[in-house]
This record gives C-alpha cells, structure tokens and sequence, in this order.
C-alpha cells in the first residue's frame, strides 16, 4: 500500500490515475472521444439559412430545451442535430418490447450471445427511427423558412446526413465504452448537456439586475444537486443467506454466507423523466406544425398550453402533469426491471433465502412489497426533480437560465458512474481511489 501523502484525497487521486499508463490512455481517449463529437455537432447541414434558425429559437422555447441537449447542434442543424437521442429510444422499445415478445425473451436468456443478439437488433431499429425523426425535423424547419431547398433529392441527402451523425454518434459513445472511462452514450449525453451551460452562465452574469434571484438560483441548483446524489446512491439492503457444503478431511459440511441484496430506492434512474418529457413535450410539437401566426386556431392554443415556459396559470398545466408522468413511469419503469431480473427465482436457483421468507412466491411478494414502498420515495423524488426549473423560476424571477432536471439528473448520474469507475481501476492497482 502506498504511504498517505500530503496532497489533499482527490487532487491525489488524479495523480495516481495518470501516473498508470493504462488508465491515462483510457481517460485521454474519452477526452480525445468528446473533442470529435464536439466538433461534428459545428459541422452544419447545406442549404439551411442561419439567421431564419436563430430567430425561430429565440421565439420558440421548445426548441430551446431540445437544442440544451444536443449541445446546440440542432441550434447550429448540424449533421449531429439528433444526438444519440434515436439510440436512448430504440433501447427503451427494446426494453419494453423484451418481456412481451417471447423470441426476444428467449434471447435475454441467453447469456452474453443472446445480449449481443439484441443490442444488434437495437442498432438496426435505430436507423429507421433517426430517419423518421429527421424528416420530421427538417419539415418542421423548411415550414419556417429554415431550409429553402425543397426538392426531393437534397431532402433525402439531409436525412441520410442525420442518421449518419447519430449513428457517428452512437459509435463514438460505443468506443469510448470499450476503450475509454465510464458509459460511452452517457458520456455523449453528457457533452452535449455540459457544452452548452458557458452560454448559459453567461447570460445569467448578464443579467445583473437579478443579481439576488440569481444567487437564489444557484442555491436551488446546489441543493438539487445534493438532493440527486442522495437519492441516486440510497438503497434498501435486503440480507439474503447462501447454504453451501464443503468436503473438509472426507466429511460434509454445510457452511453458510451472509450478503444483502441492494434494492435502489430510484431502480429507474433518468428512464420515467425521458418517458414524461417525451409524452408531455409531444402535443407542442405537432401543434407547432399547425401554428397559424395570422388567425390563432386550435393549434395556437395546444402550443400555448404544452410549452415549459408558459405563464401562469397555464404553466401548472404542464408543469403538474410533467411531475403526475414521472411518478407514474417511475413505478411502470421500476416493475419492468424487477421483472426481467426475477430475483426471487435467481435465489431459489443459487441456494439462497431471505431469513425469515420462504423461498418462492413467498420471497416474490415480499420483495415486491419493498419494492413498491421504496419506490414511493423514488418516484416523489423524480417528480419534484422534474418540475424543479418551473418552481426555481417562480421563486427567484430568473428566465434566462433554461436548465432541465433531466439534464440535471443526467449530469450527476454520469460523474458519479465515471468516479465509481476511477475508484475501482485504482483500487484494483492499491491506488486510494476518490471515494472514501
């Protein structure tokens, strides 16, 4: 074991992760990674007139909350405009469609060959989802005068631009996986969600007259923060026993361990948020196809009721039924998981018990019993997480800061994974890691 040194536990830790040759290469290729992505999100779509794009997002909040994630590509309609955004919502069909579908169930049984069979499966639904996302988009934007060219052969070259850079995307987020530190499509996520907030502090700092709301903001920010890891690392430890016999000296023993079984108190994680977002995002968006600027009609009134930023009394409209979503989903996410792990049928098969619970349907009932409380505690969580920006807003008068709670949530879940990462690769090496 190495001799503790002066240097404070975290600044320490970093030394010692680049003084490993290994983990230094990791780590420089997934900021080698983030730089190439960052540069194809500045890499624009031909045809497309700049300055029609800047005022349709400066009159559209919409647009201004999907661009946070695409770290402004889809600001800029570049070729990286979708992010790895038809990737996230191939995975969840995918995941959906698993239990239902008795061949895919058959492939999730079996093993690796079978995990690998469906990740190609997922792979090939992402192209027709990132064409159908695409043309939507660039509809939308020739509709308001974004793109001027509307033939059908420059339509095709810009979809098939589109799928190429979130397929780019995909594979960049992939490398890093195997090759560098931490998730690869998080950490893609993550670039996007970071490269935007300089802007986005900057025109906080601009706005000196709200100088005390700002501060208020930051407070808020701060504590939601504190509020996410908190809830992102509890869990209820169920302990379970495993009875095991031993030959000792030509004699059988029966030995038992003790472990527990970590159930998260948030088993979801960001999934209900992108569900919620997603559904309460979607009547907005094909209103806005129908927006009539001369003579409001229905469309108008669709638009003006599905927008995060719309005024009181229309935005607790959106805002509750955001936060009424993301419990909902938290509980129909959480179920599915609990299913497809079969936790009491994976202890019969491995000789384990809960002491006190009968094996079988007995262990069942009881871990969906904990389930469903716990995850009570997880589903309030991500429901007041989610409307975290319209109560902040409200509170310190602050709107030039448009920051997302899923964005939060992303931000912290990916740091916290990439740190557990670090920790293990160093202590693996008798290194002391970042977390105590």
């Amino acid at each position: 074991m190495r001799p503790r040194q002066s240097k404070p536990r975290l600044l320490q830790a970093m030394f010692d992760a680049f003084s490993l040759p290994d983990l230094r290469r990791r780590i420089l290729l997934t900021i080698g990674i983030l730089v190439i992505f960052r540069f194809v999100a500045h890499v624009p779509l031909p045809g497309v007139d700049i300055n029609a794009l800047q005022a349709l997002f400066d009159r559209n909040a919409l647009l201004g909350m999907l661009d946070m994630f695409s770290g402004g590509a889809m600001r800029r309609l570049s070729v990286a405009a979708m992010g790895v955004y038809p990737y996230i919502t191939a995975s969840i069909i995918m995941m959906l469609l698993v239990p239902v579908i008795p061949r895919l169930q058959a492939l999730s049984r079996e093993g690796e060959a079978g995990r690998n069979k469906i990740n190609l499966i997922t792979h090939w639904l992402v192209i027709p989802l990132a064409s159908v996302q695409g043309y939507g988009q660039l509809v939308y934007f020739q509709r308001e005068g974004v793109i001027s060219n509307t033939a059908a052969l420059p339509m095709v070259a810009m979809v098939l631009s589109l799928v190429a850079g979130t397929i780019f995307c995909v594979w960049l987020g992939e490398l890093i996986t195997e090759y560098g530190i931490g998730n690869g499509i998080s950490i893609i996520i993550f670039g996007g969600i970071v490269a935007g907030l300089p802007e986005m502090i900057g025109q906080g700092f601009m706005a000196r007259e709200q100088f005390a709301g700002l501060t208020a903001y930051v407070l808020i920010v701060v504590l939601t923060i504190a509020v996410i890891v908190i809830f992102t690392e509890a869990h209820r430890r169920i302990p379970v026993q495993y009875a095991k016999s031993v030959f000792r000296s030509g004699r059988m023993y029966r030995q038992s361990g003790t472990t527990h079984i970590p159930l998260r108190v948030n088993s979801a994680g960001m999934i209900p948020l992108i569900f919620a977002m997603s559904l309460v995002l979607f009547p907005g968006i094909v209103a806005s196809y129908f927006v009539n600027p001369v003579e409001p009609n229905f469309a108008n009134m669709i638009m003006d009721l599905f927008r995060p930023n719309a005024p009181l009394p229309l935005g607790l409209f959106y805002w509750g039924l955001y936060f009424t979503m993301a419990v909902a989903f938290a509980f129909f996410y959480t179920m599915i998981i609990f299913q497809q792990q079969d936790l009491p049928g994976v202890l019969q098969r491995q000789g384990g018990f809960i002491p006190g619970i009968r094996p079988g349907k007995t262990t069942a009932t009881y871990l969906n019993g904990v389930i469903n409380r716990i995850t009570w505690g997880g589903a309030l969580f991500l429901g007041c997480v989610a409307v975290m920006p319209f109560v902040a807003r409200q509170i310190t008068n602050v709107q030039v800061i448009q920051l997302s709670s899923l964005g939060l949530i992303i931000m912290v879940g990916v740091v916290l994974d990439t740190m557990k990462q670090l920790e293990a690769q160093l202590v693996m090496r008798r290194y002391e890691g970042f977390i105590r």
